[in-house]
């Protein structure tokens, strides 16, 4: 349960059995490559070698074909899946073979055909349909819309506002010329639309003395016939266009057949383009490959066969403390402490070299949510939901962790809810009051809404072993680095501090009659603030020395005590969701005060499930965030250093096959 370790590999292959040593290599999944070009730039090497091409550009194009043919039949032909179902599984060797590639990419290019058709028509229909909300206001229109006057007269259509009265713009055209018409065709709420009709040598005139009345030229050009006519033709090409289409989809329904073989052959390239973004990270001859990366050292034997098989010539190396933040991270943990994972790759991963956090945050994240849940029917449902989950789409990775994690959070919920006796808050107590019975659940060994004092106090003393823990671990790996004035006078002296507290507390509360014991652990505190300061001026010069002291004391003390003070978001939690709960279960039995009626009942169910569903997701979500900033702000700043770079190993990465463990 730590990070894994890493070695450096540096390998020579055969140029003609690269494609055999990769398809080997993202068999085993364990092999991070990393560029070597950049490195050689400058070196004598720089001209020997050049940097391997590839097709990933191309493969990727292929991939996002494959994946939108499936997205088609899955709009078009939806099948049918249960709610909770687990992918396909297939061997490994099948996923990286490519048998059937290439007449599973010409199916998704005819189906991306049908659908460029389909958008096409869906254009097209827009248009007629804009077509025919054009012609609307021509409809009593006799004269063809492309009729442009007689030899000596000139036609024009166009619109109006309302508002403008008729006869201010027929004095306006008189004034230009008397023998001019305005034919009004269709008037409505805000706009006039009307037929100009003129002598051919005022038409340039007449325009210009309707401009300042906002007169509008009416789009109509290009269309023949009468506005009816045009309207007719409009709405016989949508049906033409309507059939064409469903026809399109016809064909794409039609091959939904081919969906599983789309599928495959997407993971299949989806590893082809995982071997090419690996190849271009490659450098070599006409004859010879070199390649170099990392390996994690517990599969260097599985690998020196493969490497032995296929004639290459390699070396792994340990790497230097100047290489460590260079060096992948890759975390290997039990099943318990893995569910805590996810939870660190939210944050961030841990450097090369130090520790990792999950082992000892595992106990602590799982116990504090817990008591932040503190229900056993919130349990019950966070157990069922993992196990149905993990049984039914046997998840991977991350989605594994976080069932796991869900398992355990729902377990340590259930347990505490025993010892408060809340089962969905006081649900039991309120049933038996409704039916008129005095039964009750178990006395709680605490209660968040009645000993929220003593509940309090038990948070934070929970607070402090956990920050202990935390310099706990800091104070050996300084040890473990050579550090240890650095241990002795910094965590140290704090322990020191805390066990001075701890013996003076026992004297003055627990075995007041013990003065004997109140001095030793006045004496130890003392001791302990002695080491504190005098670590604190190590190093320090000239001014410092004195400045050293005062500011140790004070971030000290603001420390401990904001980072103390935030574990009271434990009974903050606990006692909102109880009185949640309970207020809920309330405003359900109001109707059954009198007496339980059928309607009583239909309401106290309803307002149980709406209440206790809307408490459960906000205290899923609420207490996860408060947990998680526990670990990552107060447990993590006393020992950890993050900035690890994950390991991605050159492996099989499939988006709708899951590759047989």
């Amino acid at each position: 349960m730590a990070i894994v370790e890493m070695k450096k590999l540096r390998l020579l292959a055969v140029r003609d059995s690269k494609e055999e040593l990769l398809r080997e290599l993202i068999r085993h999944g364990c092999v991070q490559f990393t560029e070597l070009e950049p490195r050689l730039r400058g070196t004598e090497a720089e001209g020997l070698v050049r940097s391997e091409g590839s097709e990933l550009n191309a493969l990727k194009a292929k991939h996002q074909s494959l994946v939108h043919a499936v997205e088609l039949l899955d709009r078009y032909a939806p099948k049918k899946t249960k709610l909770l179902s687990a992918k396909p599984e297939l061997e490994d060797r099948v996923l990286i073979d490519d048998t059937g590639l290439a007449g599973a990419l010409k199916t998704a290019e005819t189906l991306e055909g049908y659908d460029t058709r389909i958008k096409r028509i869906s254009a097209e229909e827009s248009r007629q349909r804009a077509v025919i909300e054009s012609l609307q206001p021509w409809l009593d229109l006799d004269l063809p819309l492309n009729f442009e006057g007689t030899e000596r007269c000139s036609v024009l259509t166009g619109s109006l506002p309302s508002r403008i009265p008729v006869e201010e713009t027929e004095a306006a055209l008189a004034a230009v010329d008397e023998e001019s018409e305005l034919f009004t065709i269709r008037e409505e709420k805000k706009t006039r639309y009307v037929l100009l009709v003129c002598m051919r040598g005022q038409l340039a005139a007449m325009q210009d003395a309707l401009r300042p009345f906002g007169f509008t030229p009416s789009a109509l050009s290009g269309m023949n016939g009468t506005a009816r006519q045009c309207q007719l033709d409009a709405e016989q090409t949508l049906k033409e266009l309507a059939a064409e289409k469903e026809n399109c989809a016809h064909y794409i329904t039609d091959d939904a057949v081919h969906r599983d073989e789309l599928k495959l052959a997407a993971d299949r390239v989806n590893v082809k383009i995982a071997m090419a973004e690996a190849e271009e990270r490659l450098c070599g001859t006409e004859s010879v490959l070199v390649m170099e990366g990392w390996i994690p050292a517990e599969k260097e034997n599985e690998l020196a066969e493969v490497f032995e098989r296929f004639g290459c010539a390699w070396e792994t190396l340990d790497p230097t403390e100047e290489e460590y933040p260079e060096v992948p991270v890759k975390l290997k943990n039990n099943k318990f402490s893995d569910a805590l994972n996810m939870v660190t790759n939210m944050y961030s991963l841990p450097a090369y070299g130090t520790v990792d956090p999950n082992p000892v945050m595992a106990p602590f994240f799982i116990l504090f949510y817990g008591l932040m849940m503190a229900d056993m029917g919130y349990g019950i449902l966070m157990i069922l939901a993992a196990l149905v989950a993990m049984r039914k789409i046997r998840p991977r990775a991350g989605t594994l962790s976080f069932c796991r994690l869900l398992l355990y959070g729902g377990i340590s919920t259930f347990l505490v809810g025993v010892l408060t006796a809340s089962f969905f808050g006081n649900a039991p107590d309120v049933i038996a009051k409704m039916c008129g019975s005095s039964w009750k659940l178990w006395d709680p060994v605490f209660s968040p809404v009645n000993d929220s004092e003593r509940v309090l106090y038990g948070a934070m003393i929970l607070g402090v072993i956990h920050l202990n823990f935390g310099m706990a671990i800091n104070f050996r790996e300084k040890l473990r680095h050579g550090n240890a004035a650095g241990a002795v006078f910094e965590e140290g002296a704090q322990f020191v501090i805390l066990l001075g507290i701890v013996l003076y507390a026992l004297g003055l509360l627990v075995f007041p009659d013990a003065a004997l014991l109140q001095k030793l652990g006045l004496g130890i505190m003392i001791l302990g603030g002695a080491m504190l300061l005098l670590g604190s001026m190590r190093g320090a010069k000239g001014f410092g020395i004195i400045t050293a002291p005062f500011s140790c004391i004070y971030s000290t003390l603001t420390g401990w005590f904001g980072d103390v003070l935030s574990y009271s978001r434990i009974m903050a939690l606990m006692l909102a969701g109880g009185v949640v709960a309970q207020v809920f279960n309330t405003i359900a039995a109001m109707p059954s005060e009198k007496g339980v009626t059928p309607v009583s009942g239909v309401i106290f169910v309803v307002v149980f499930l709406i209440g206790h569903a809307l408490n459960f997701a906000l205290n899923l979500l609420g207490c996860f965030v408060h947990d998680l900033r526990l670990q990552c702000l107060e447990f993590f700043g006393k020992f950890y250093q993050d900035g690890g770079k994950p390991f991605e190993p050159l492996r099989i990465r499939t988006q709708y096959i899951n590759p047989q463990e």
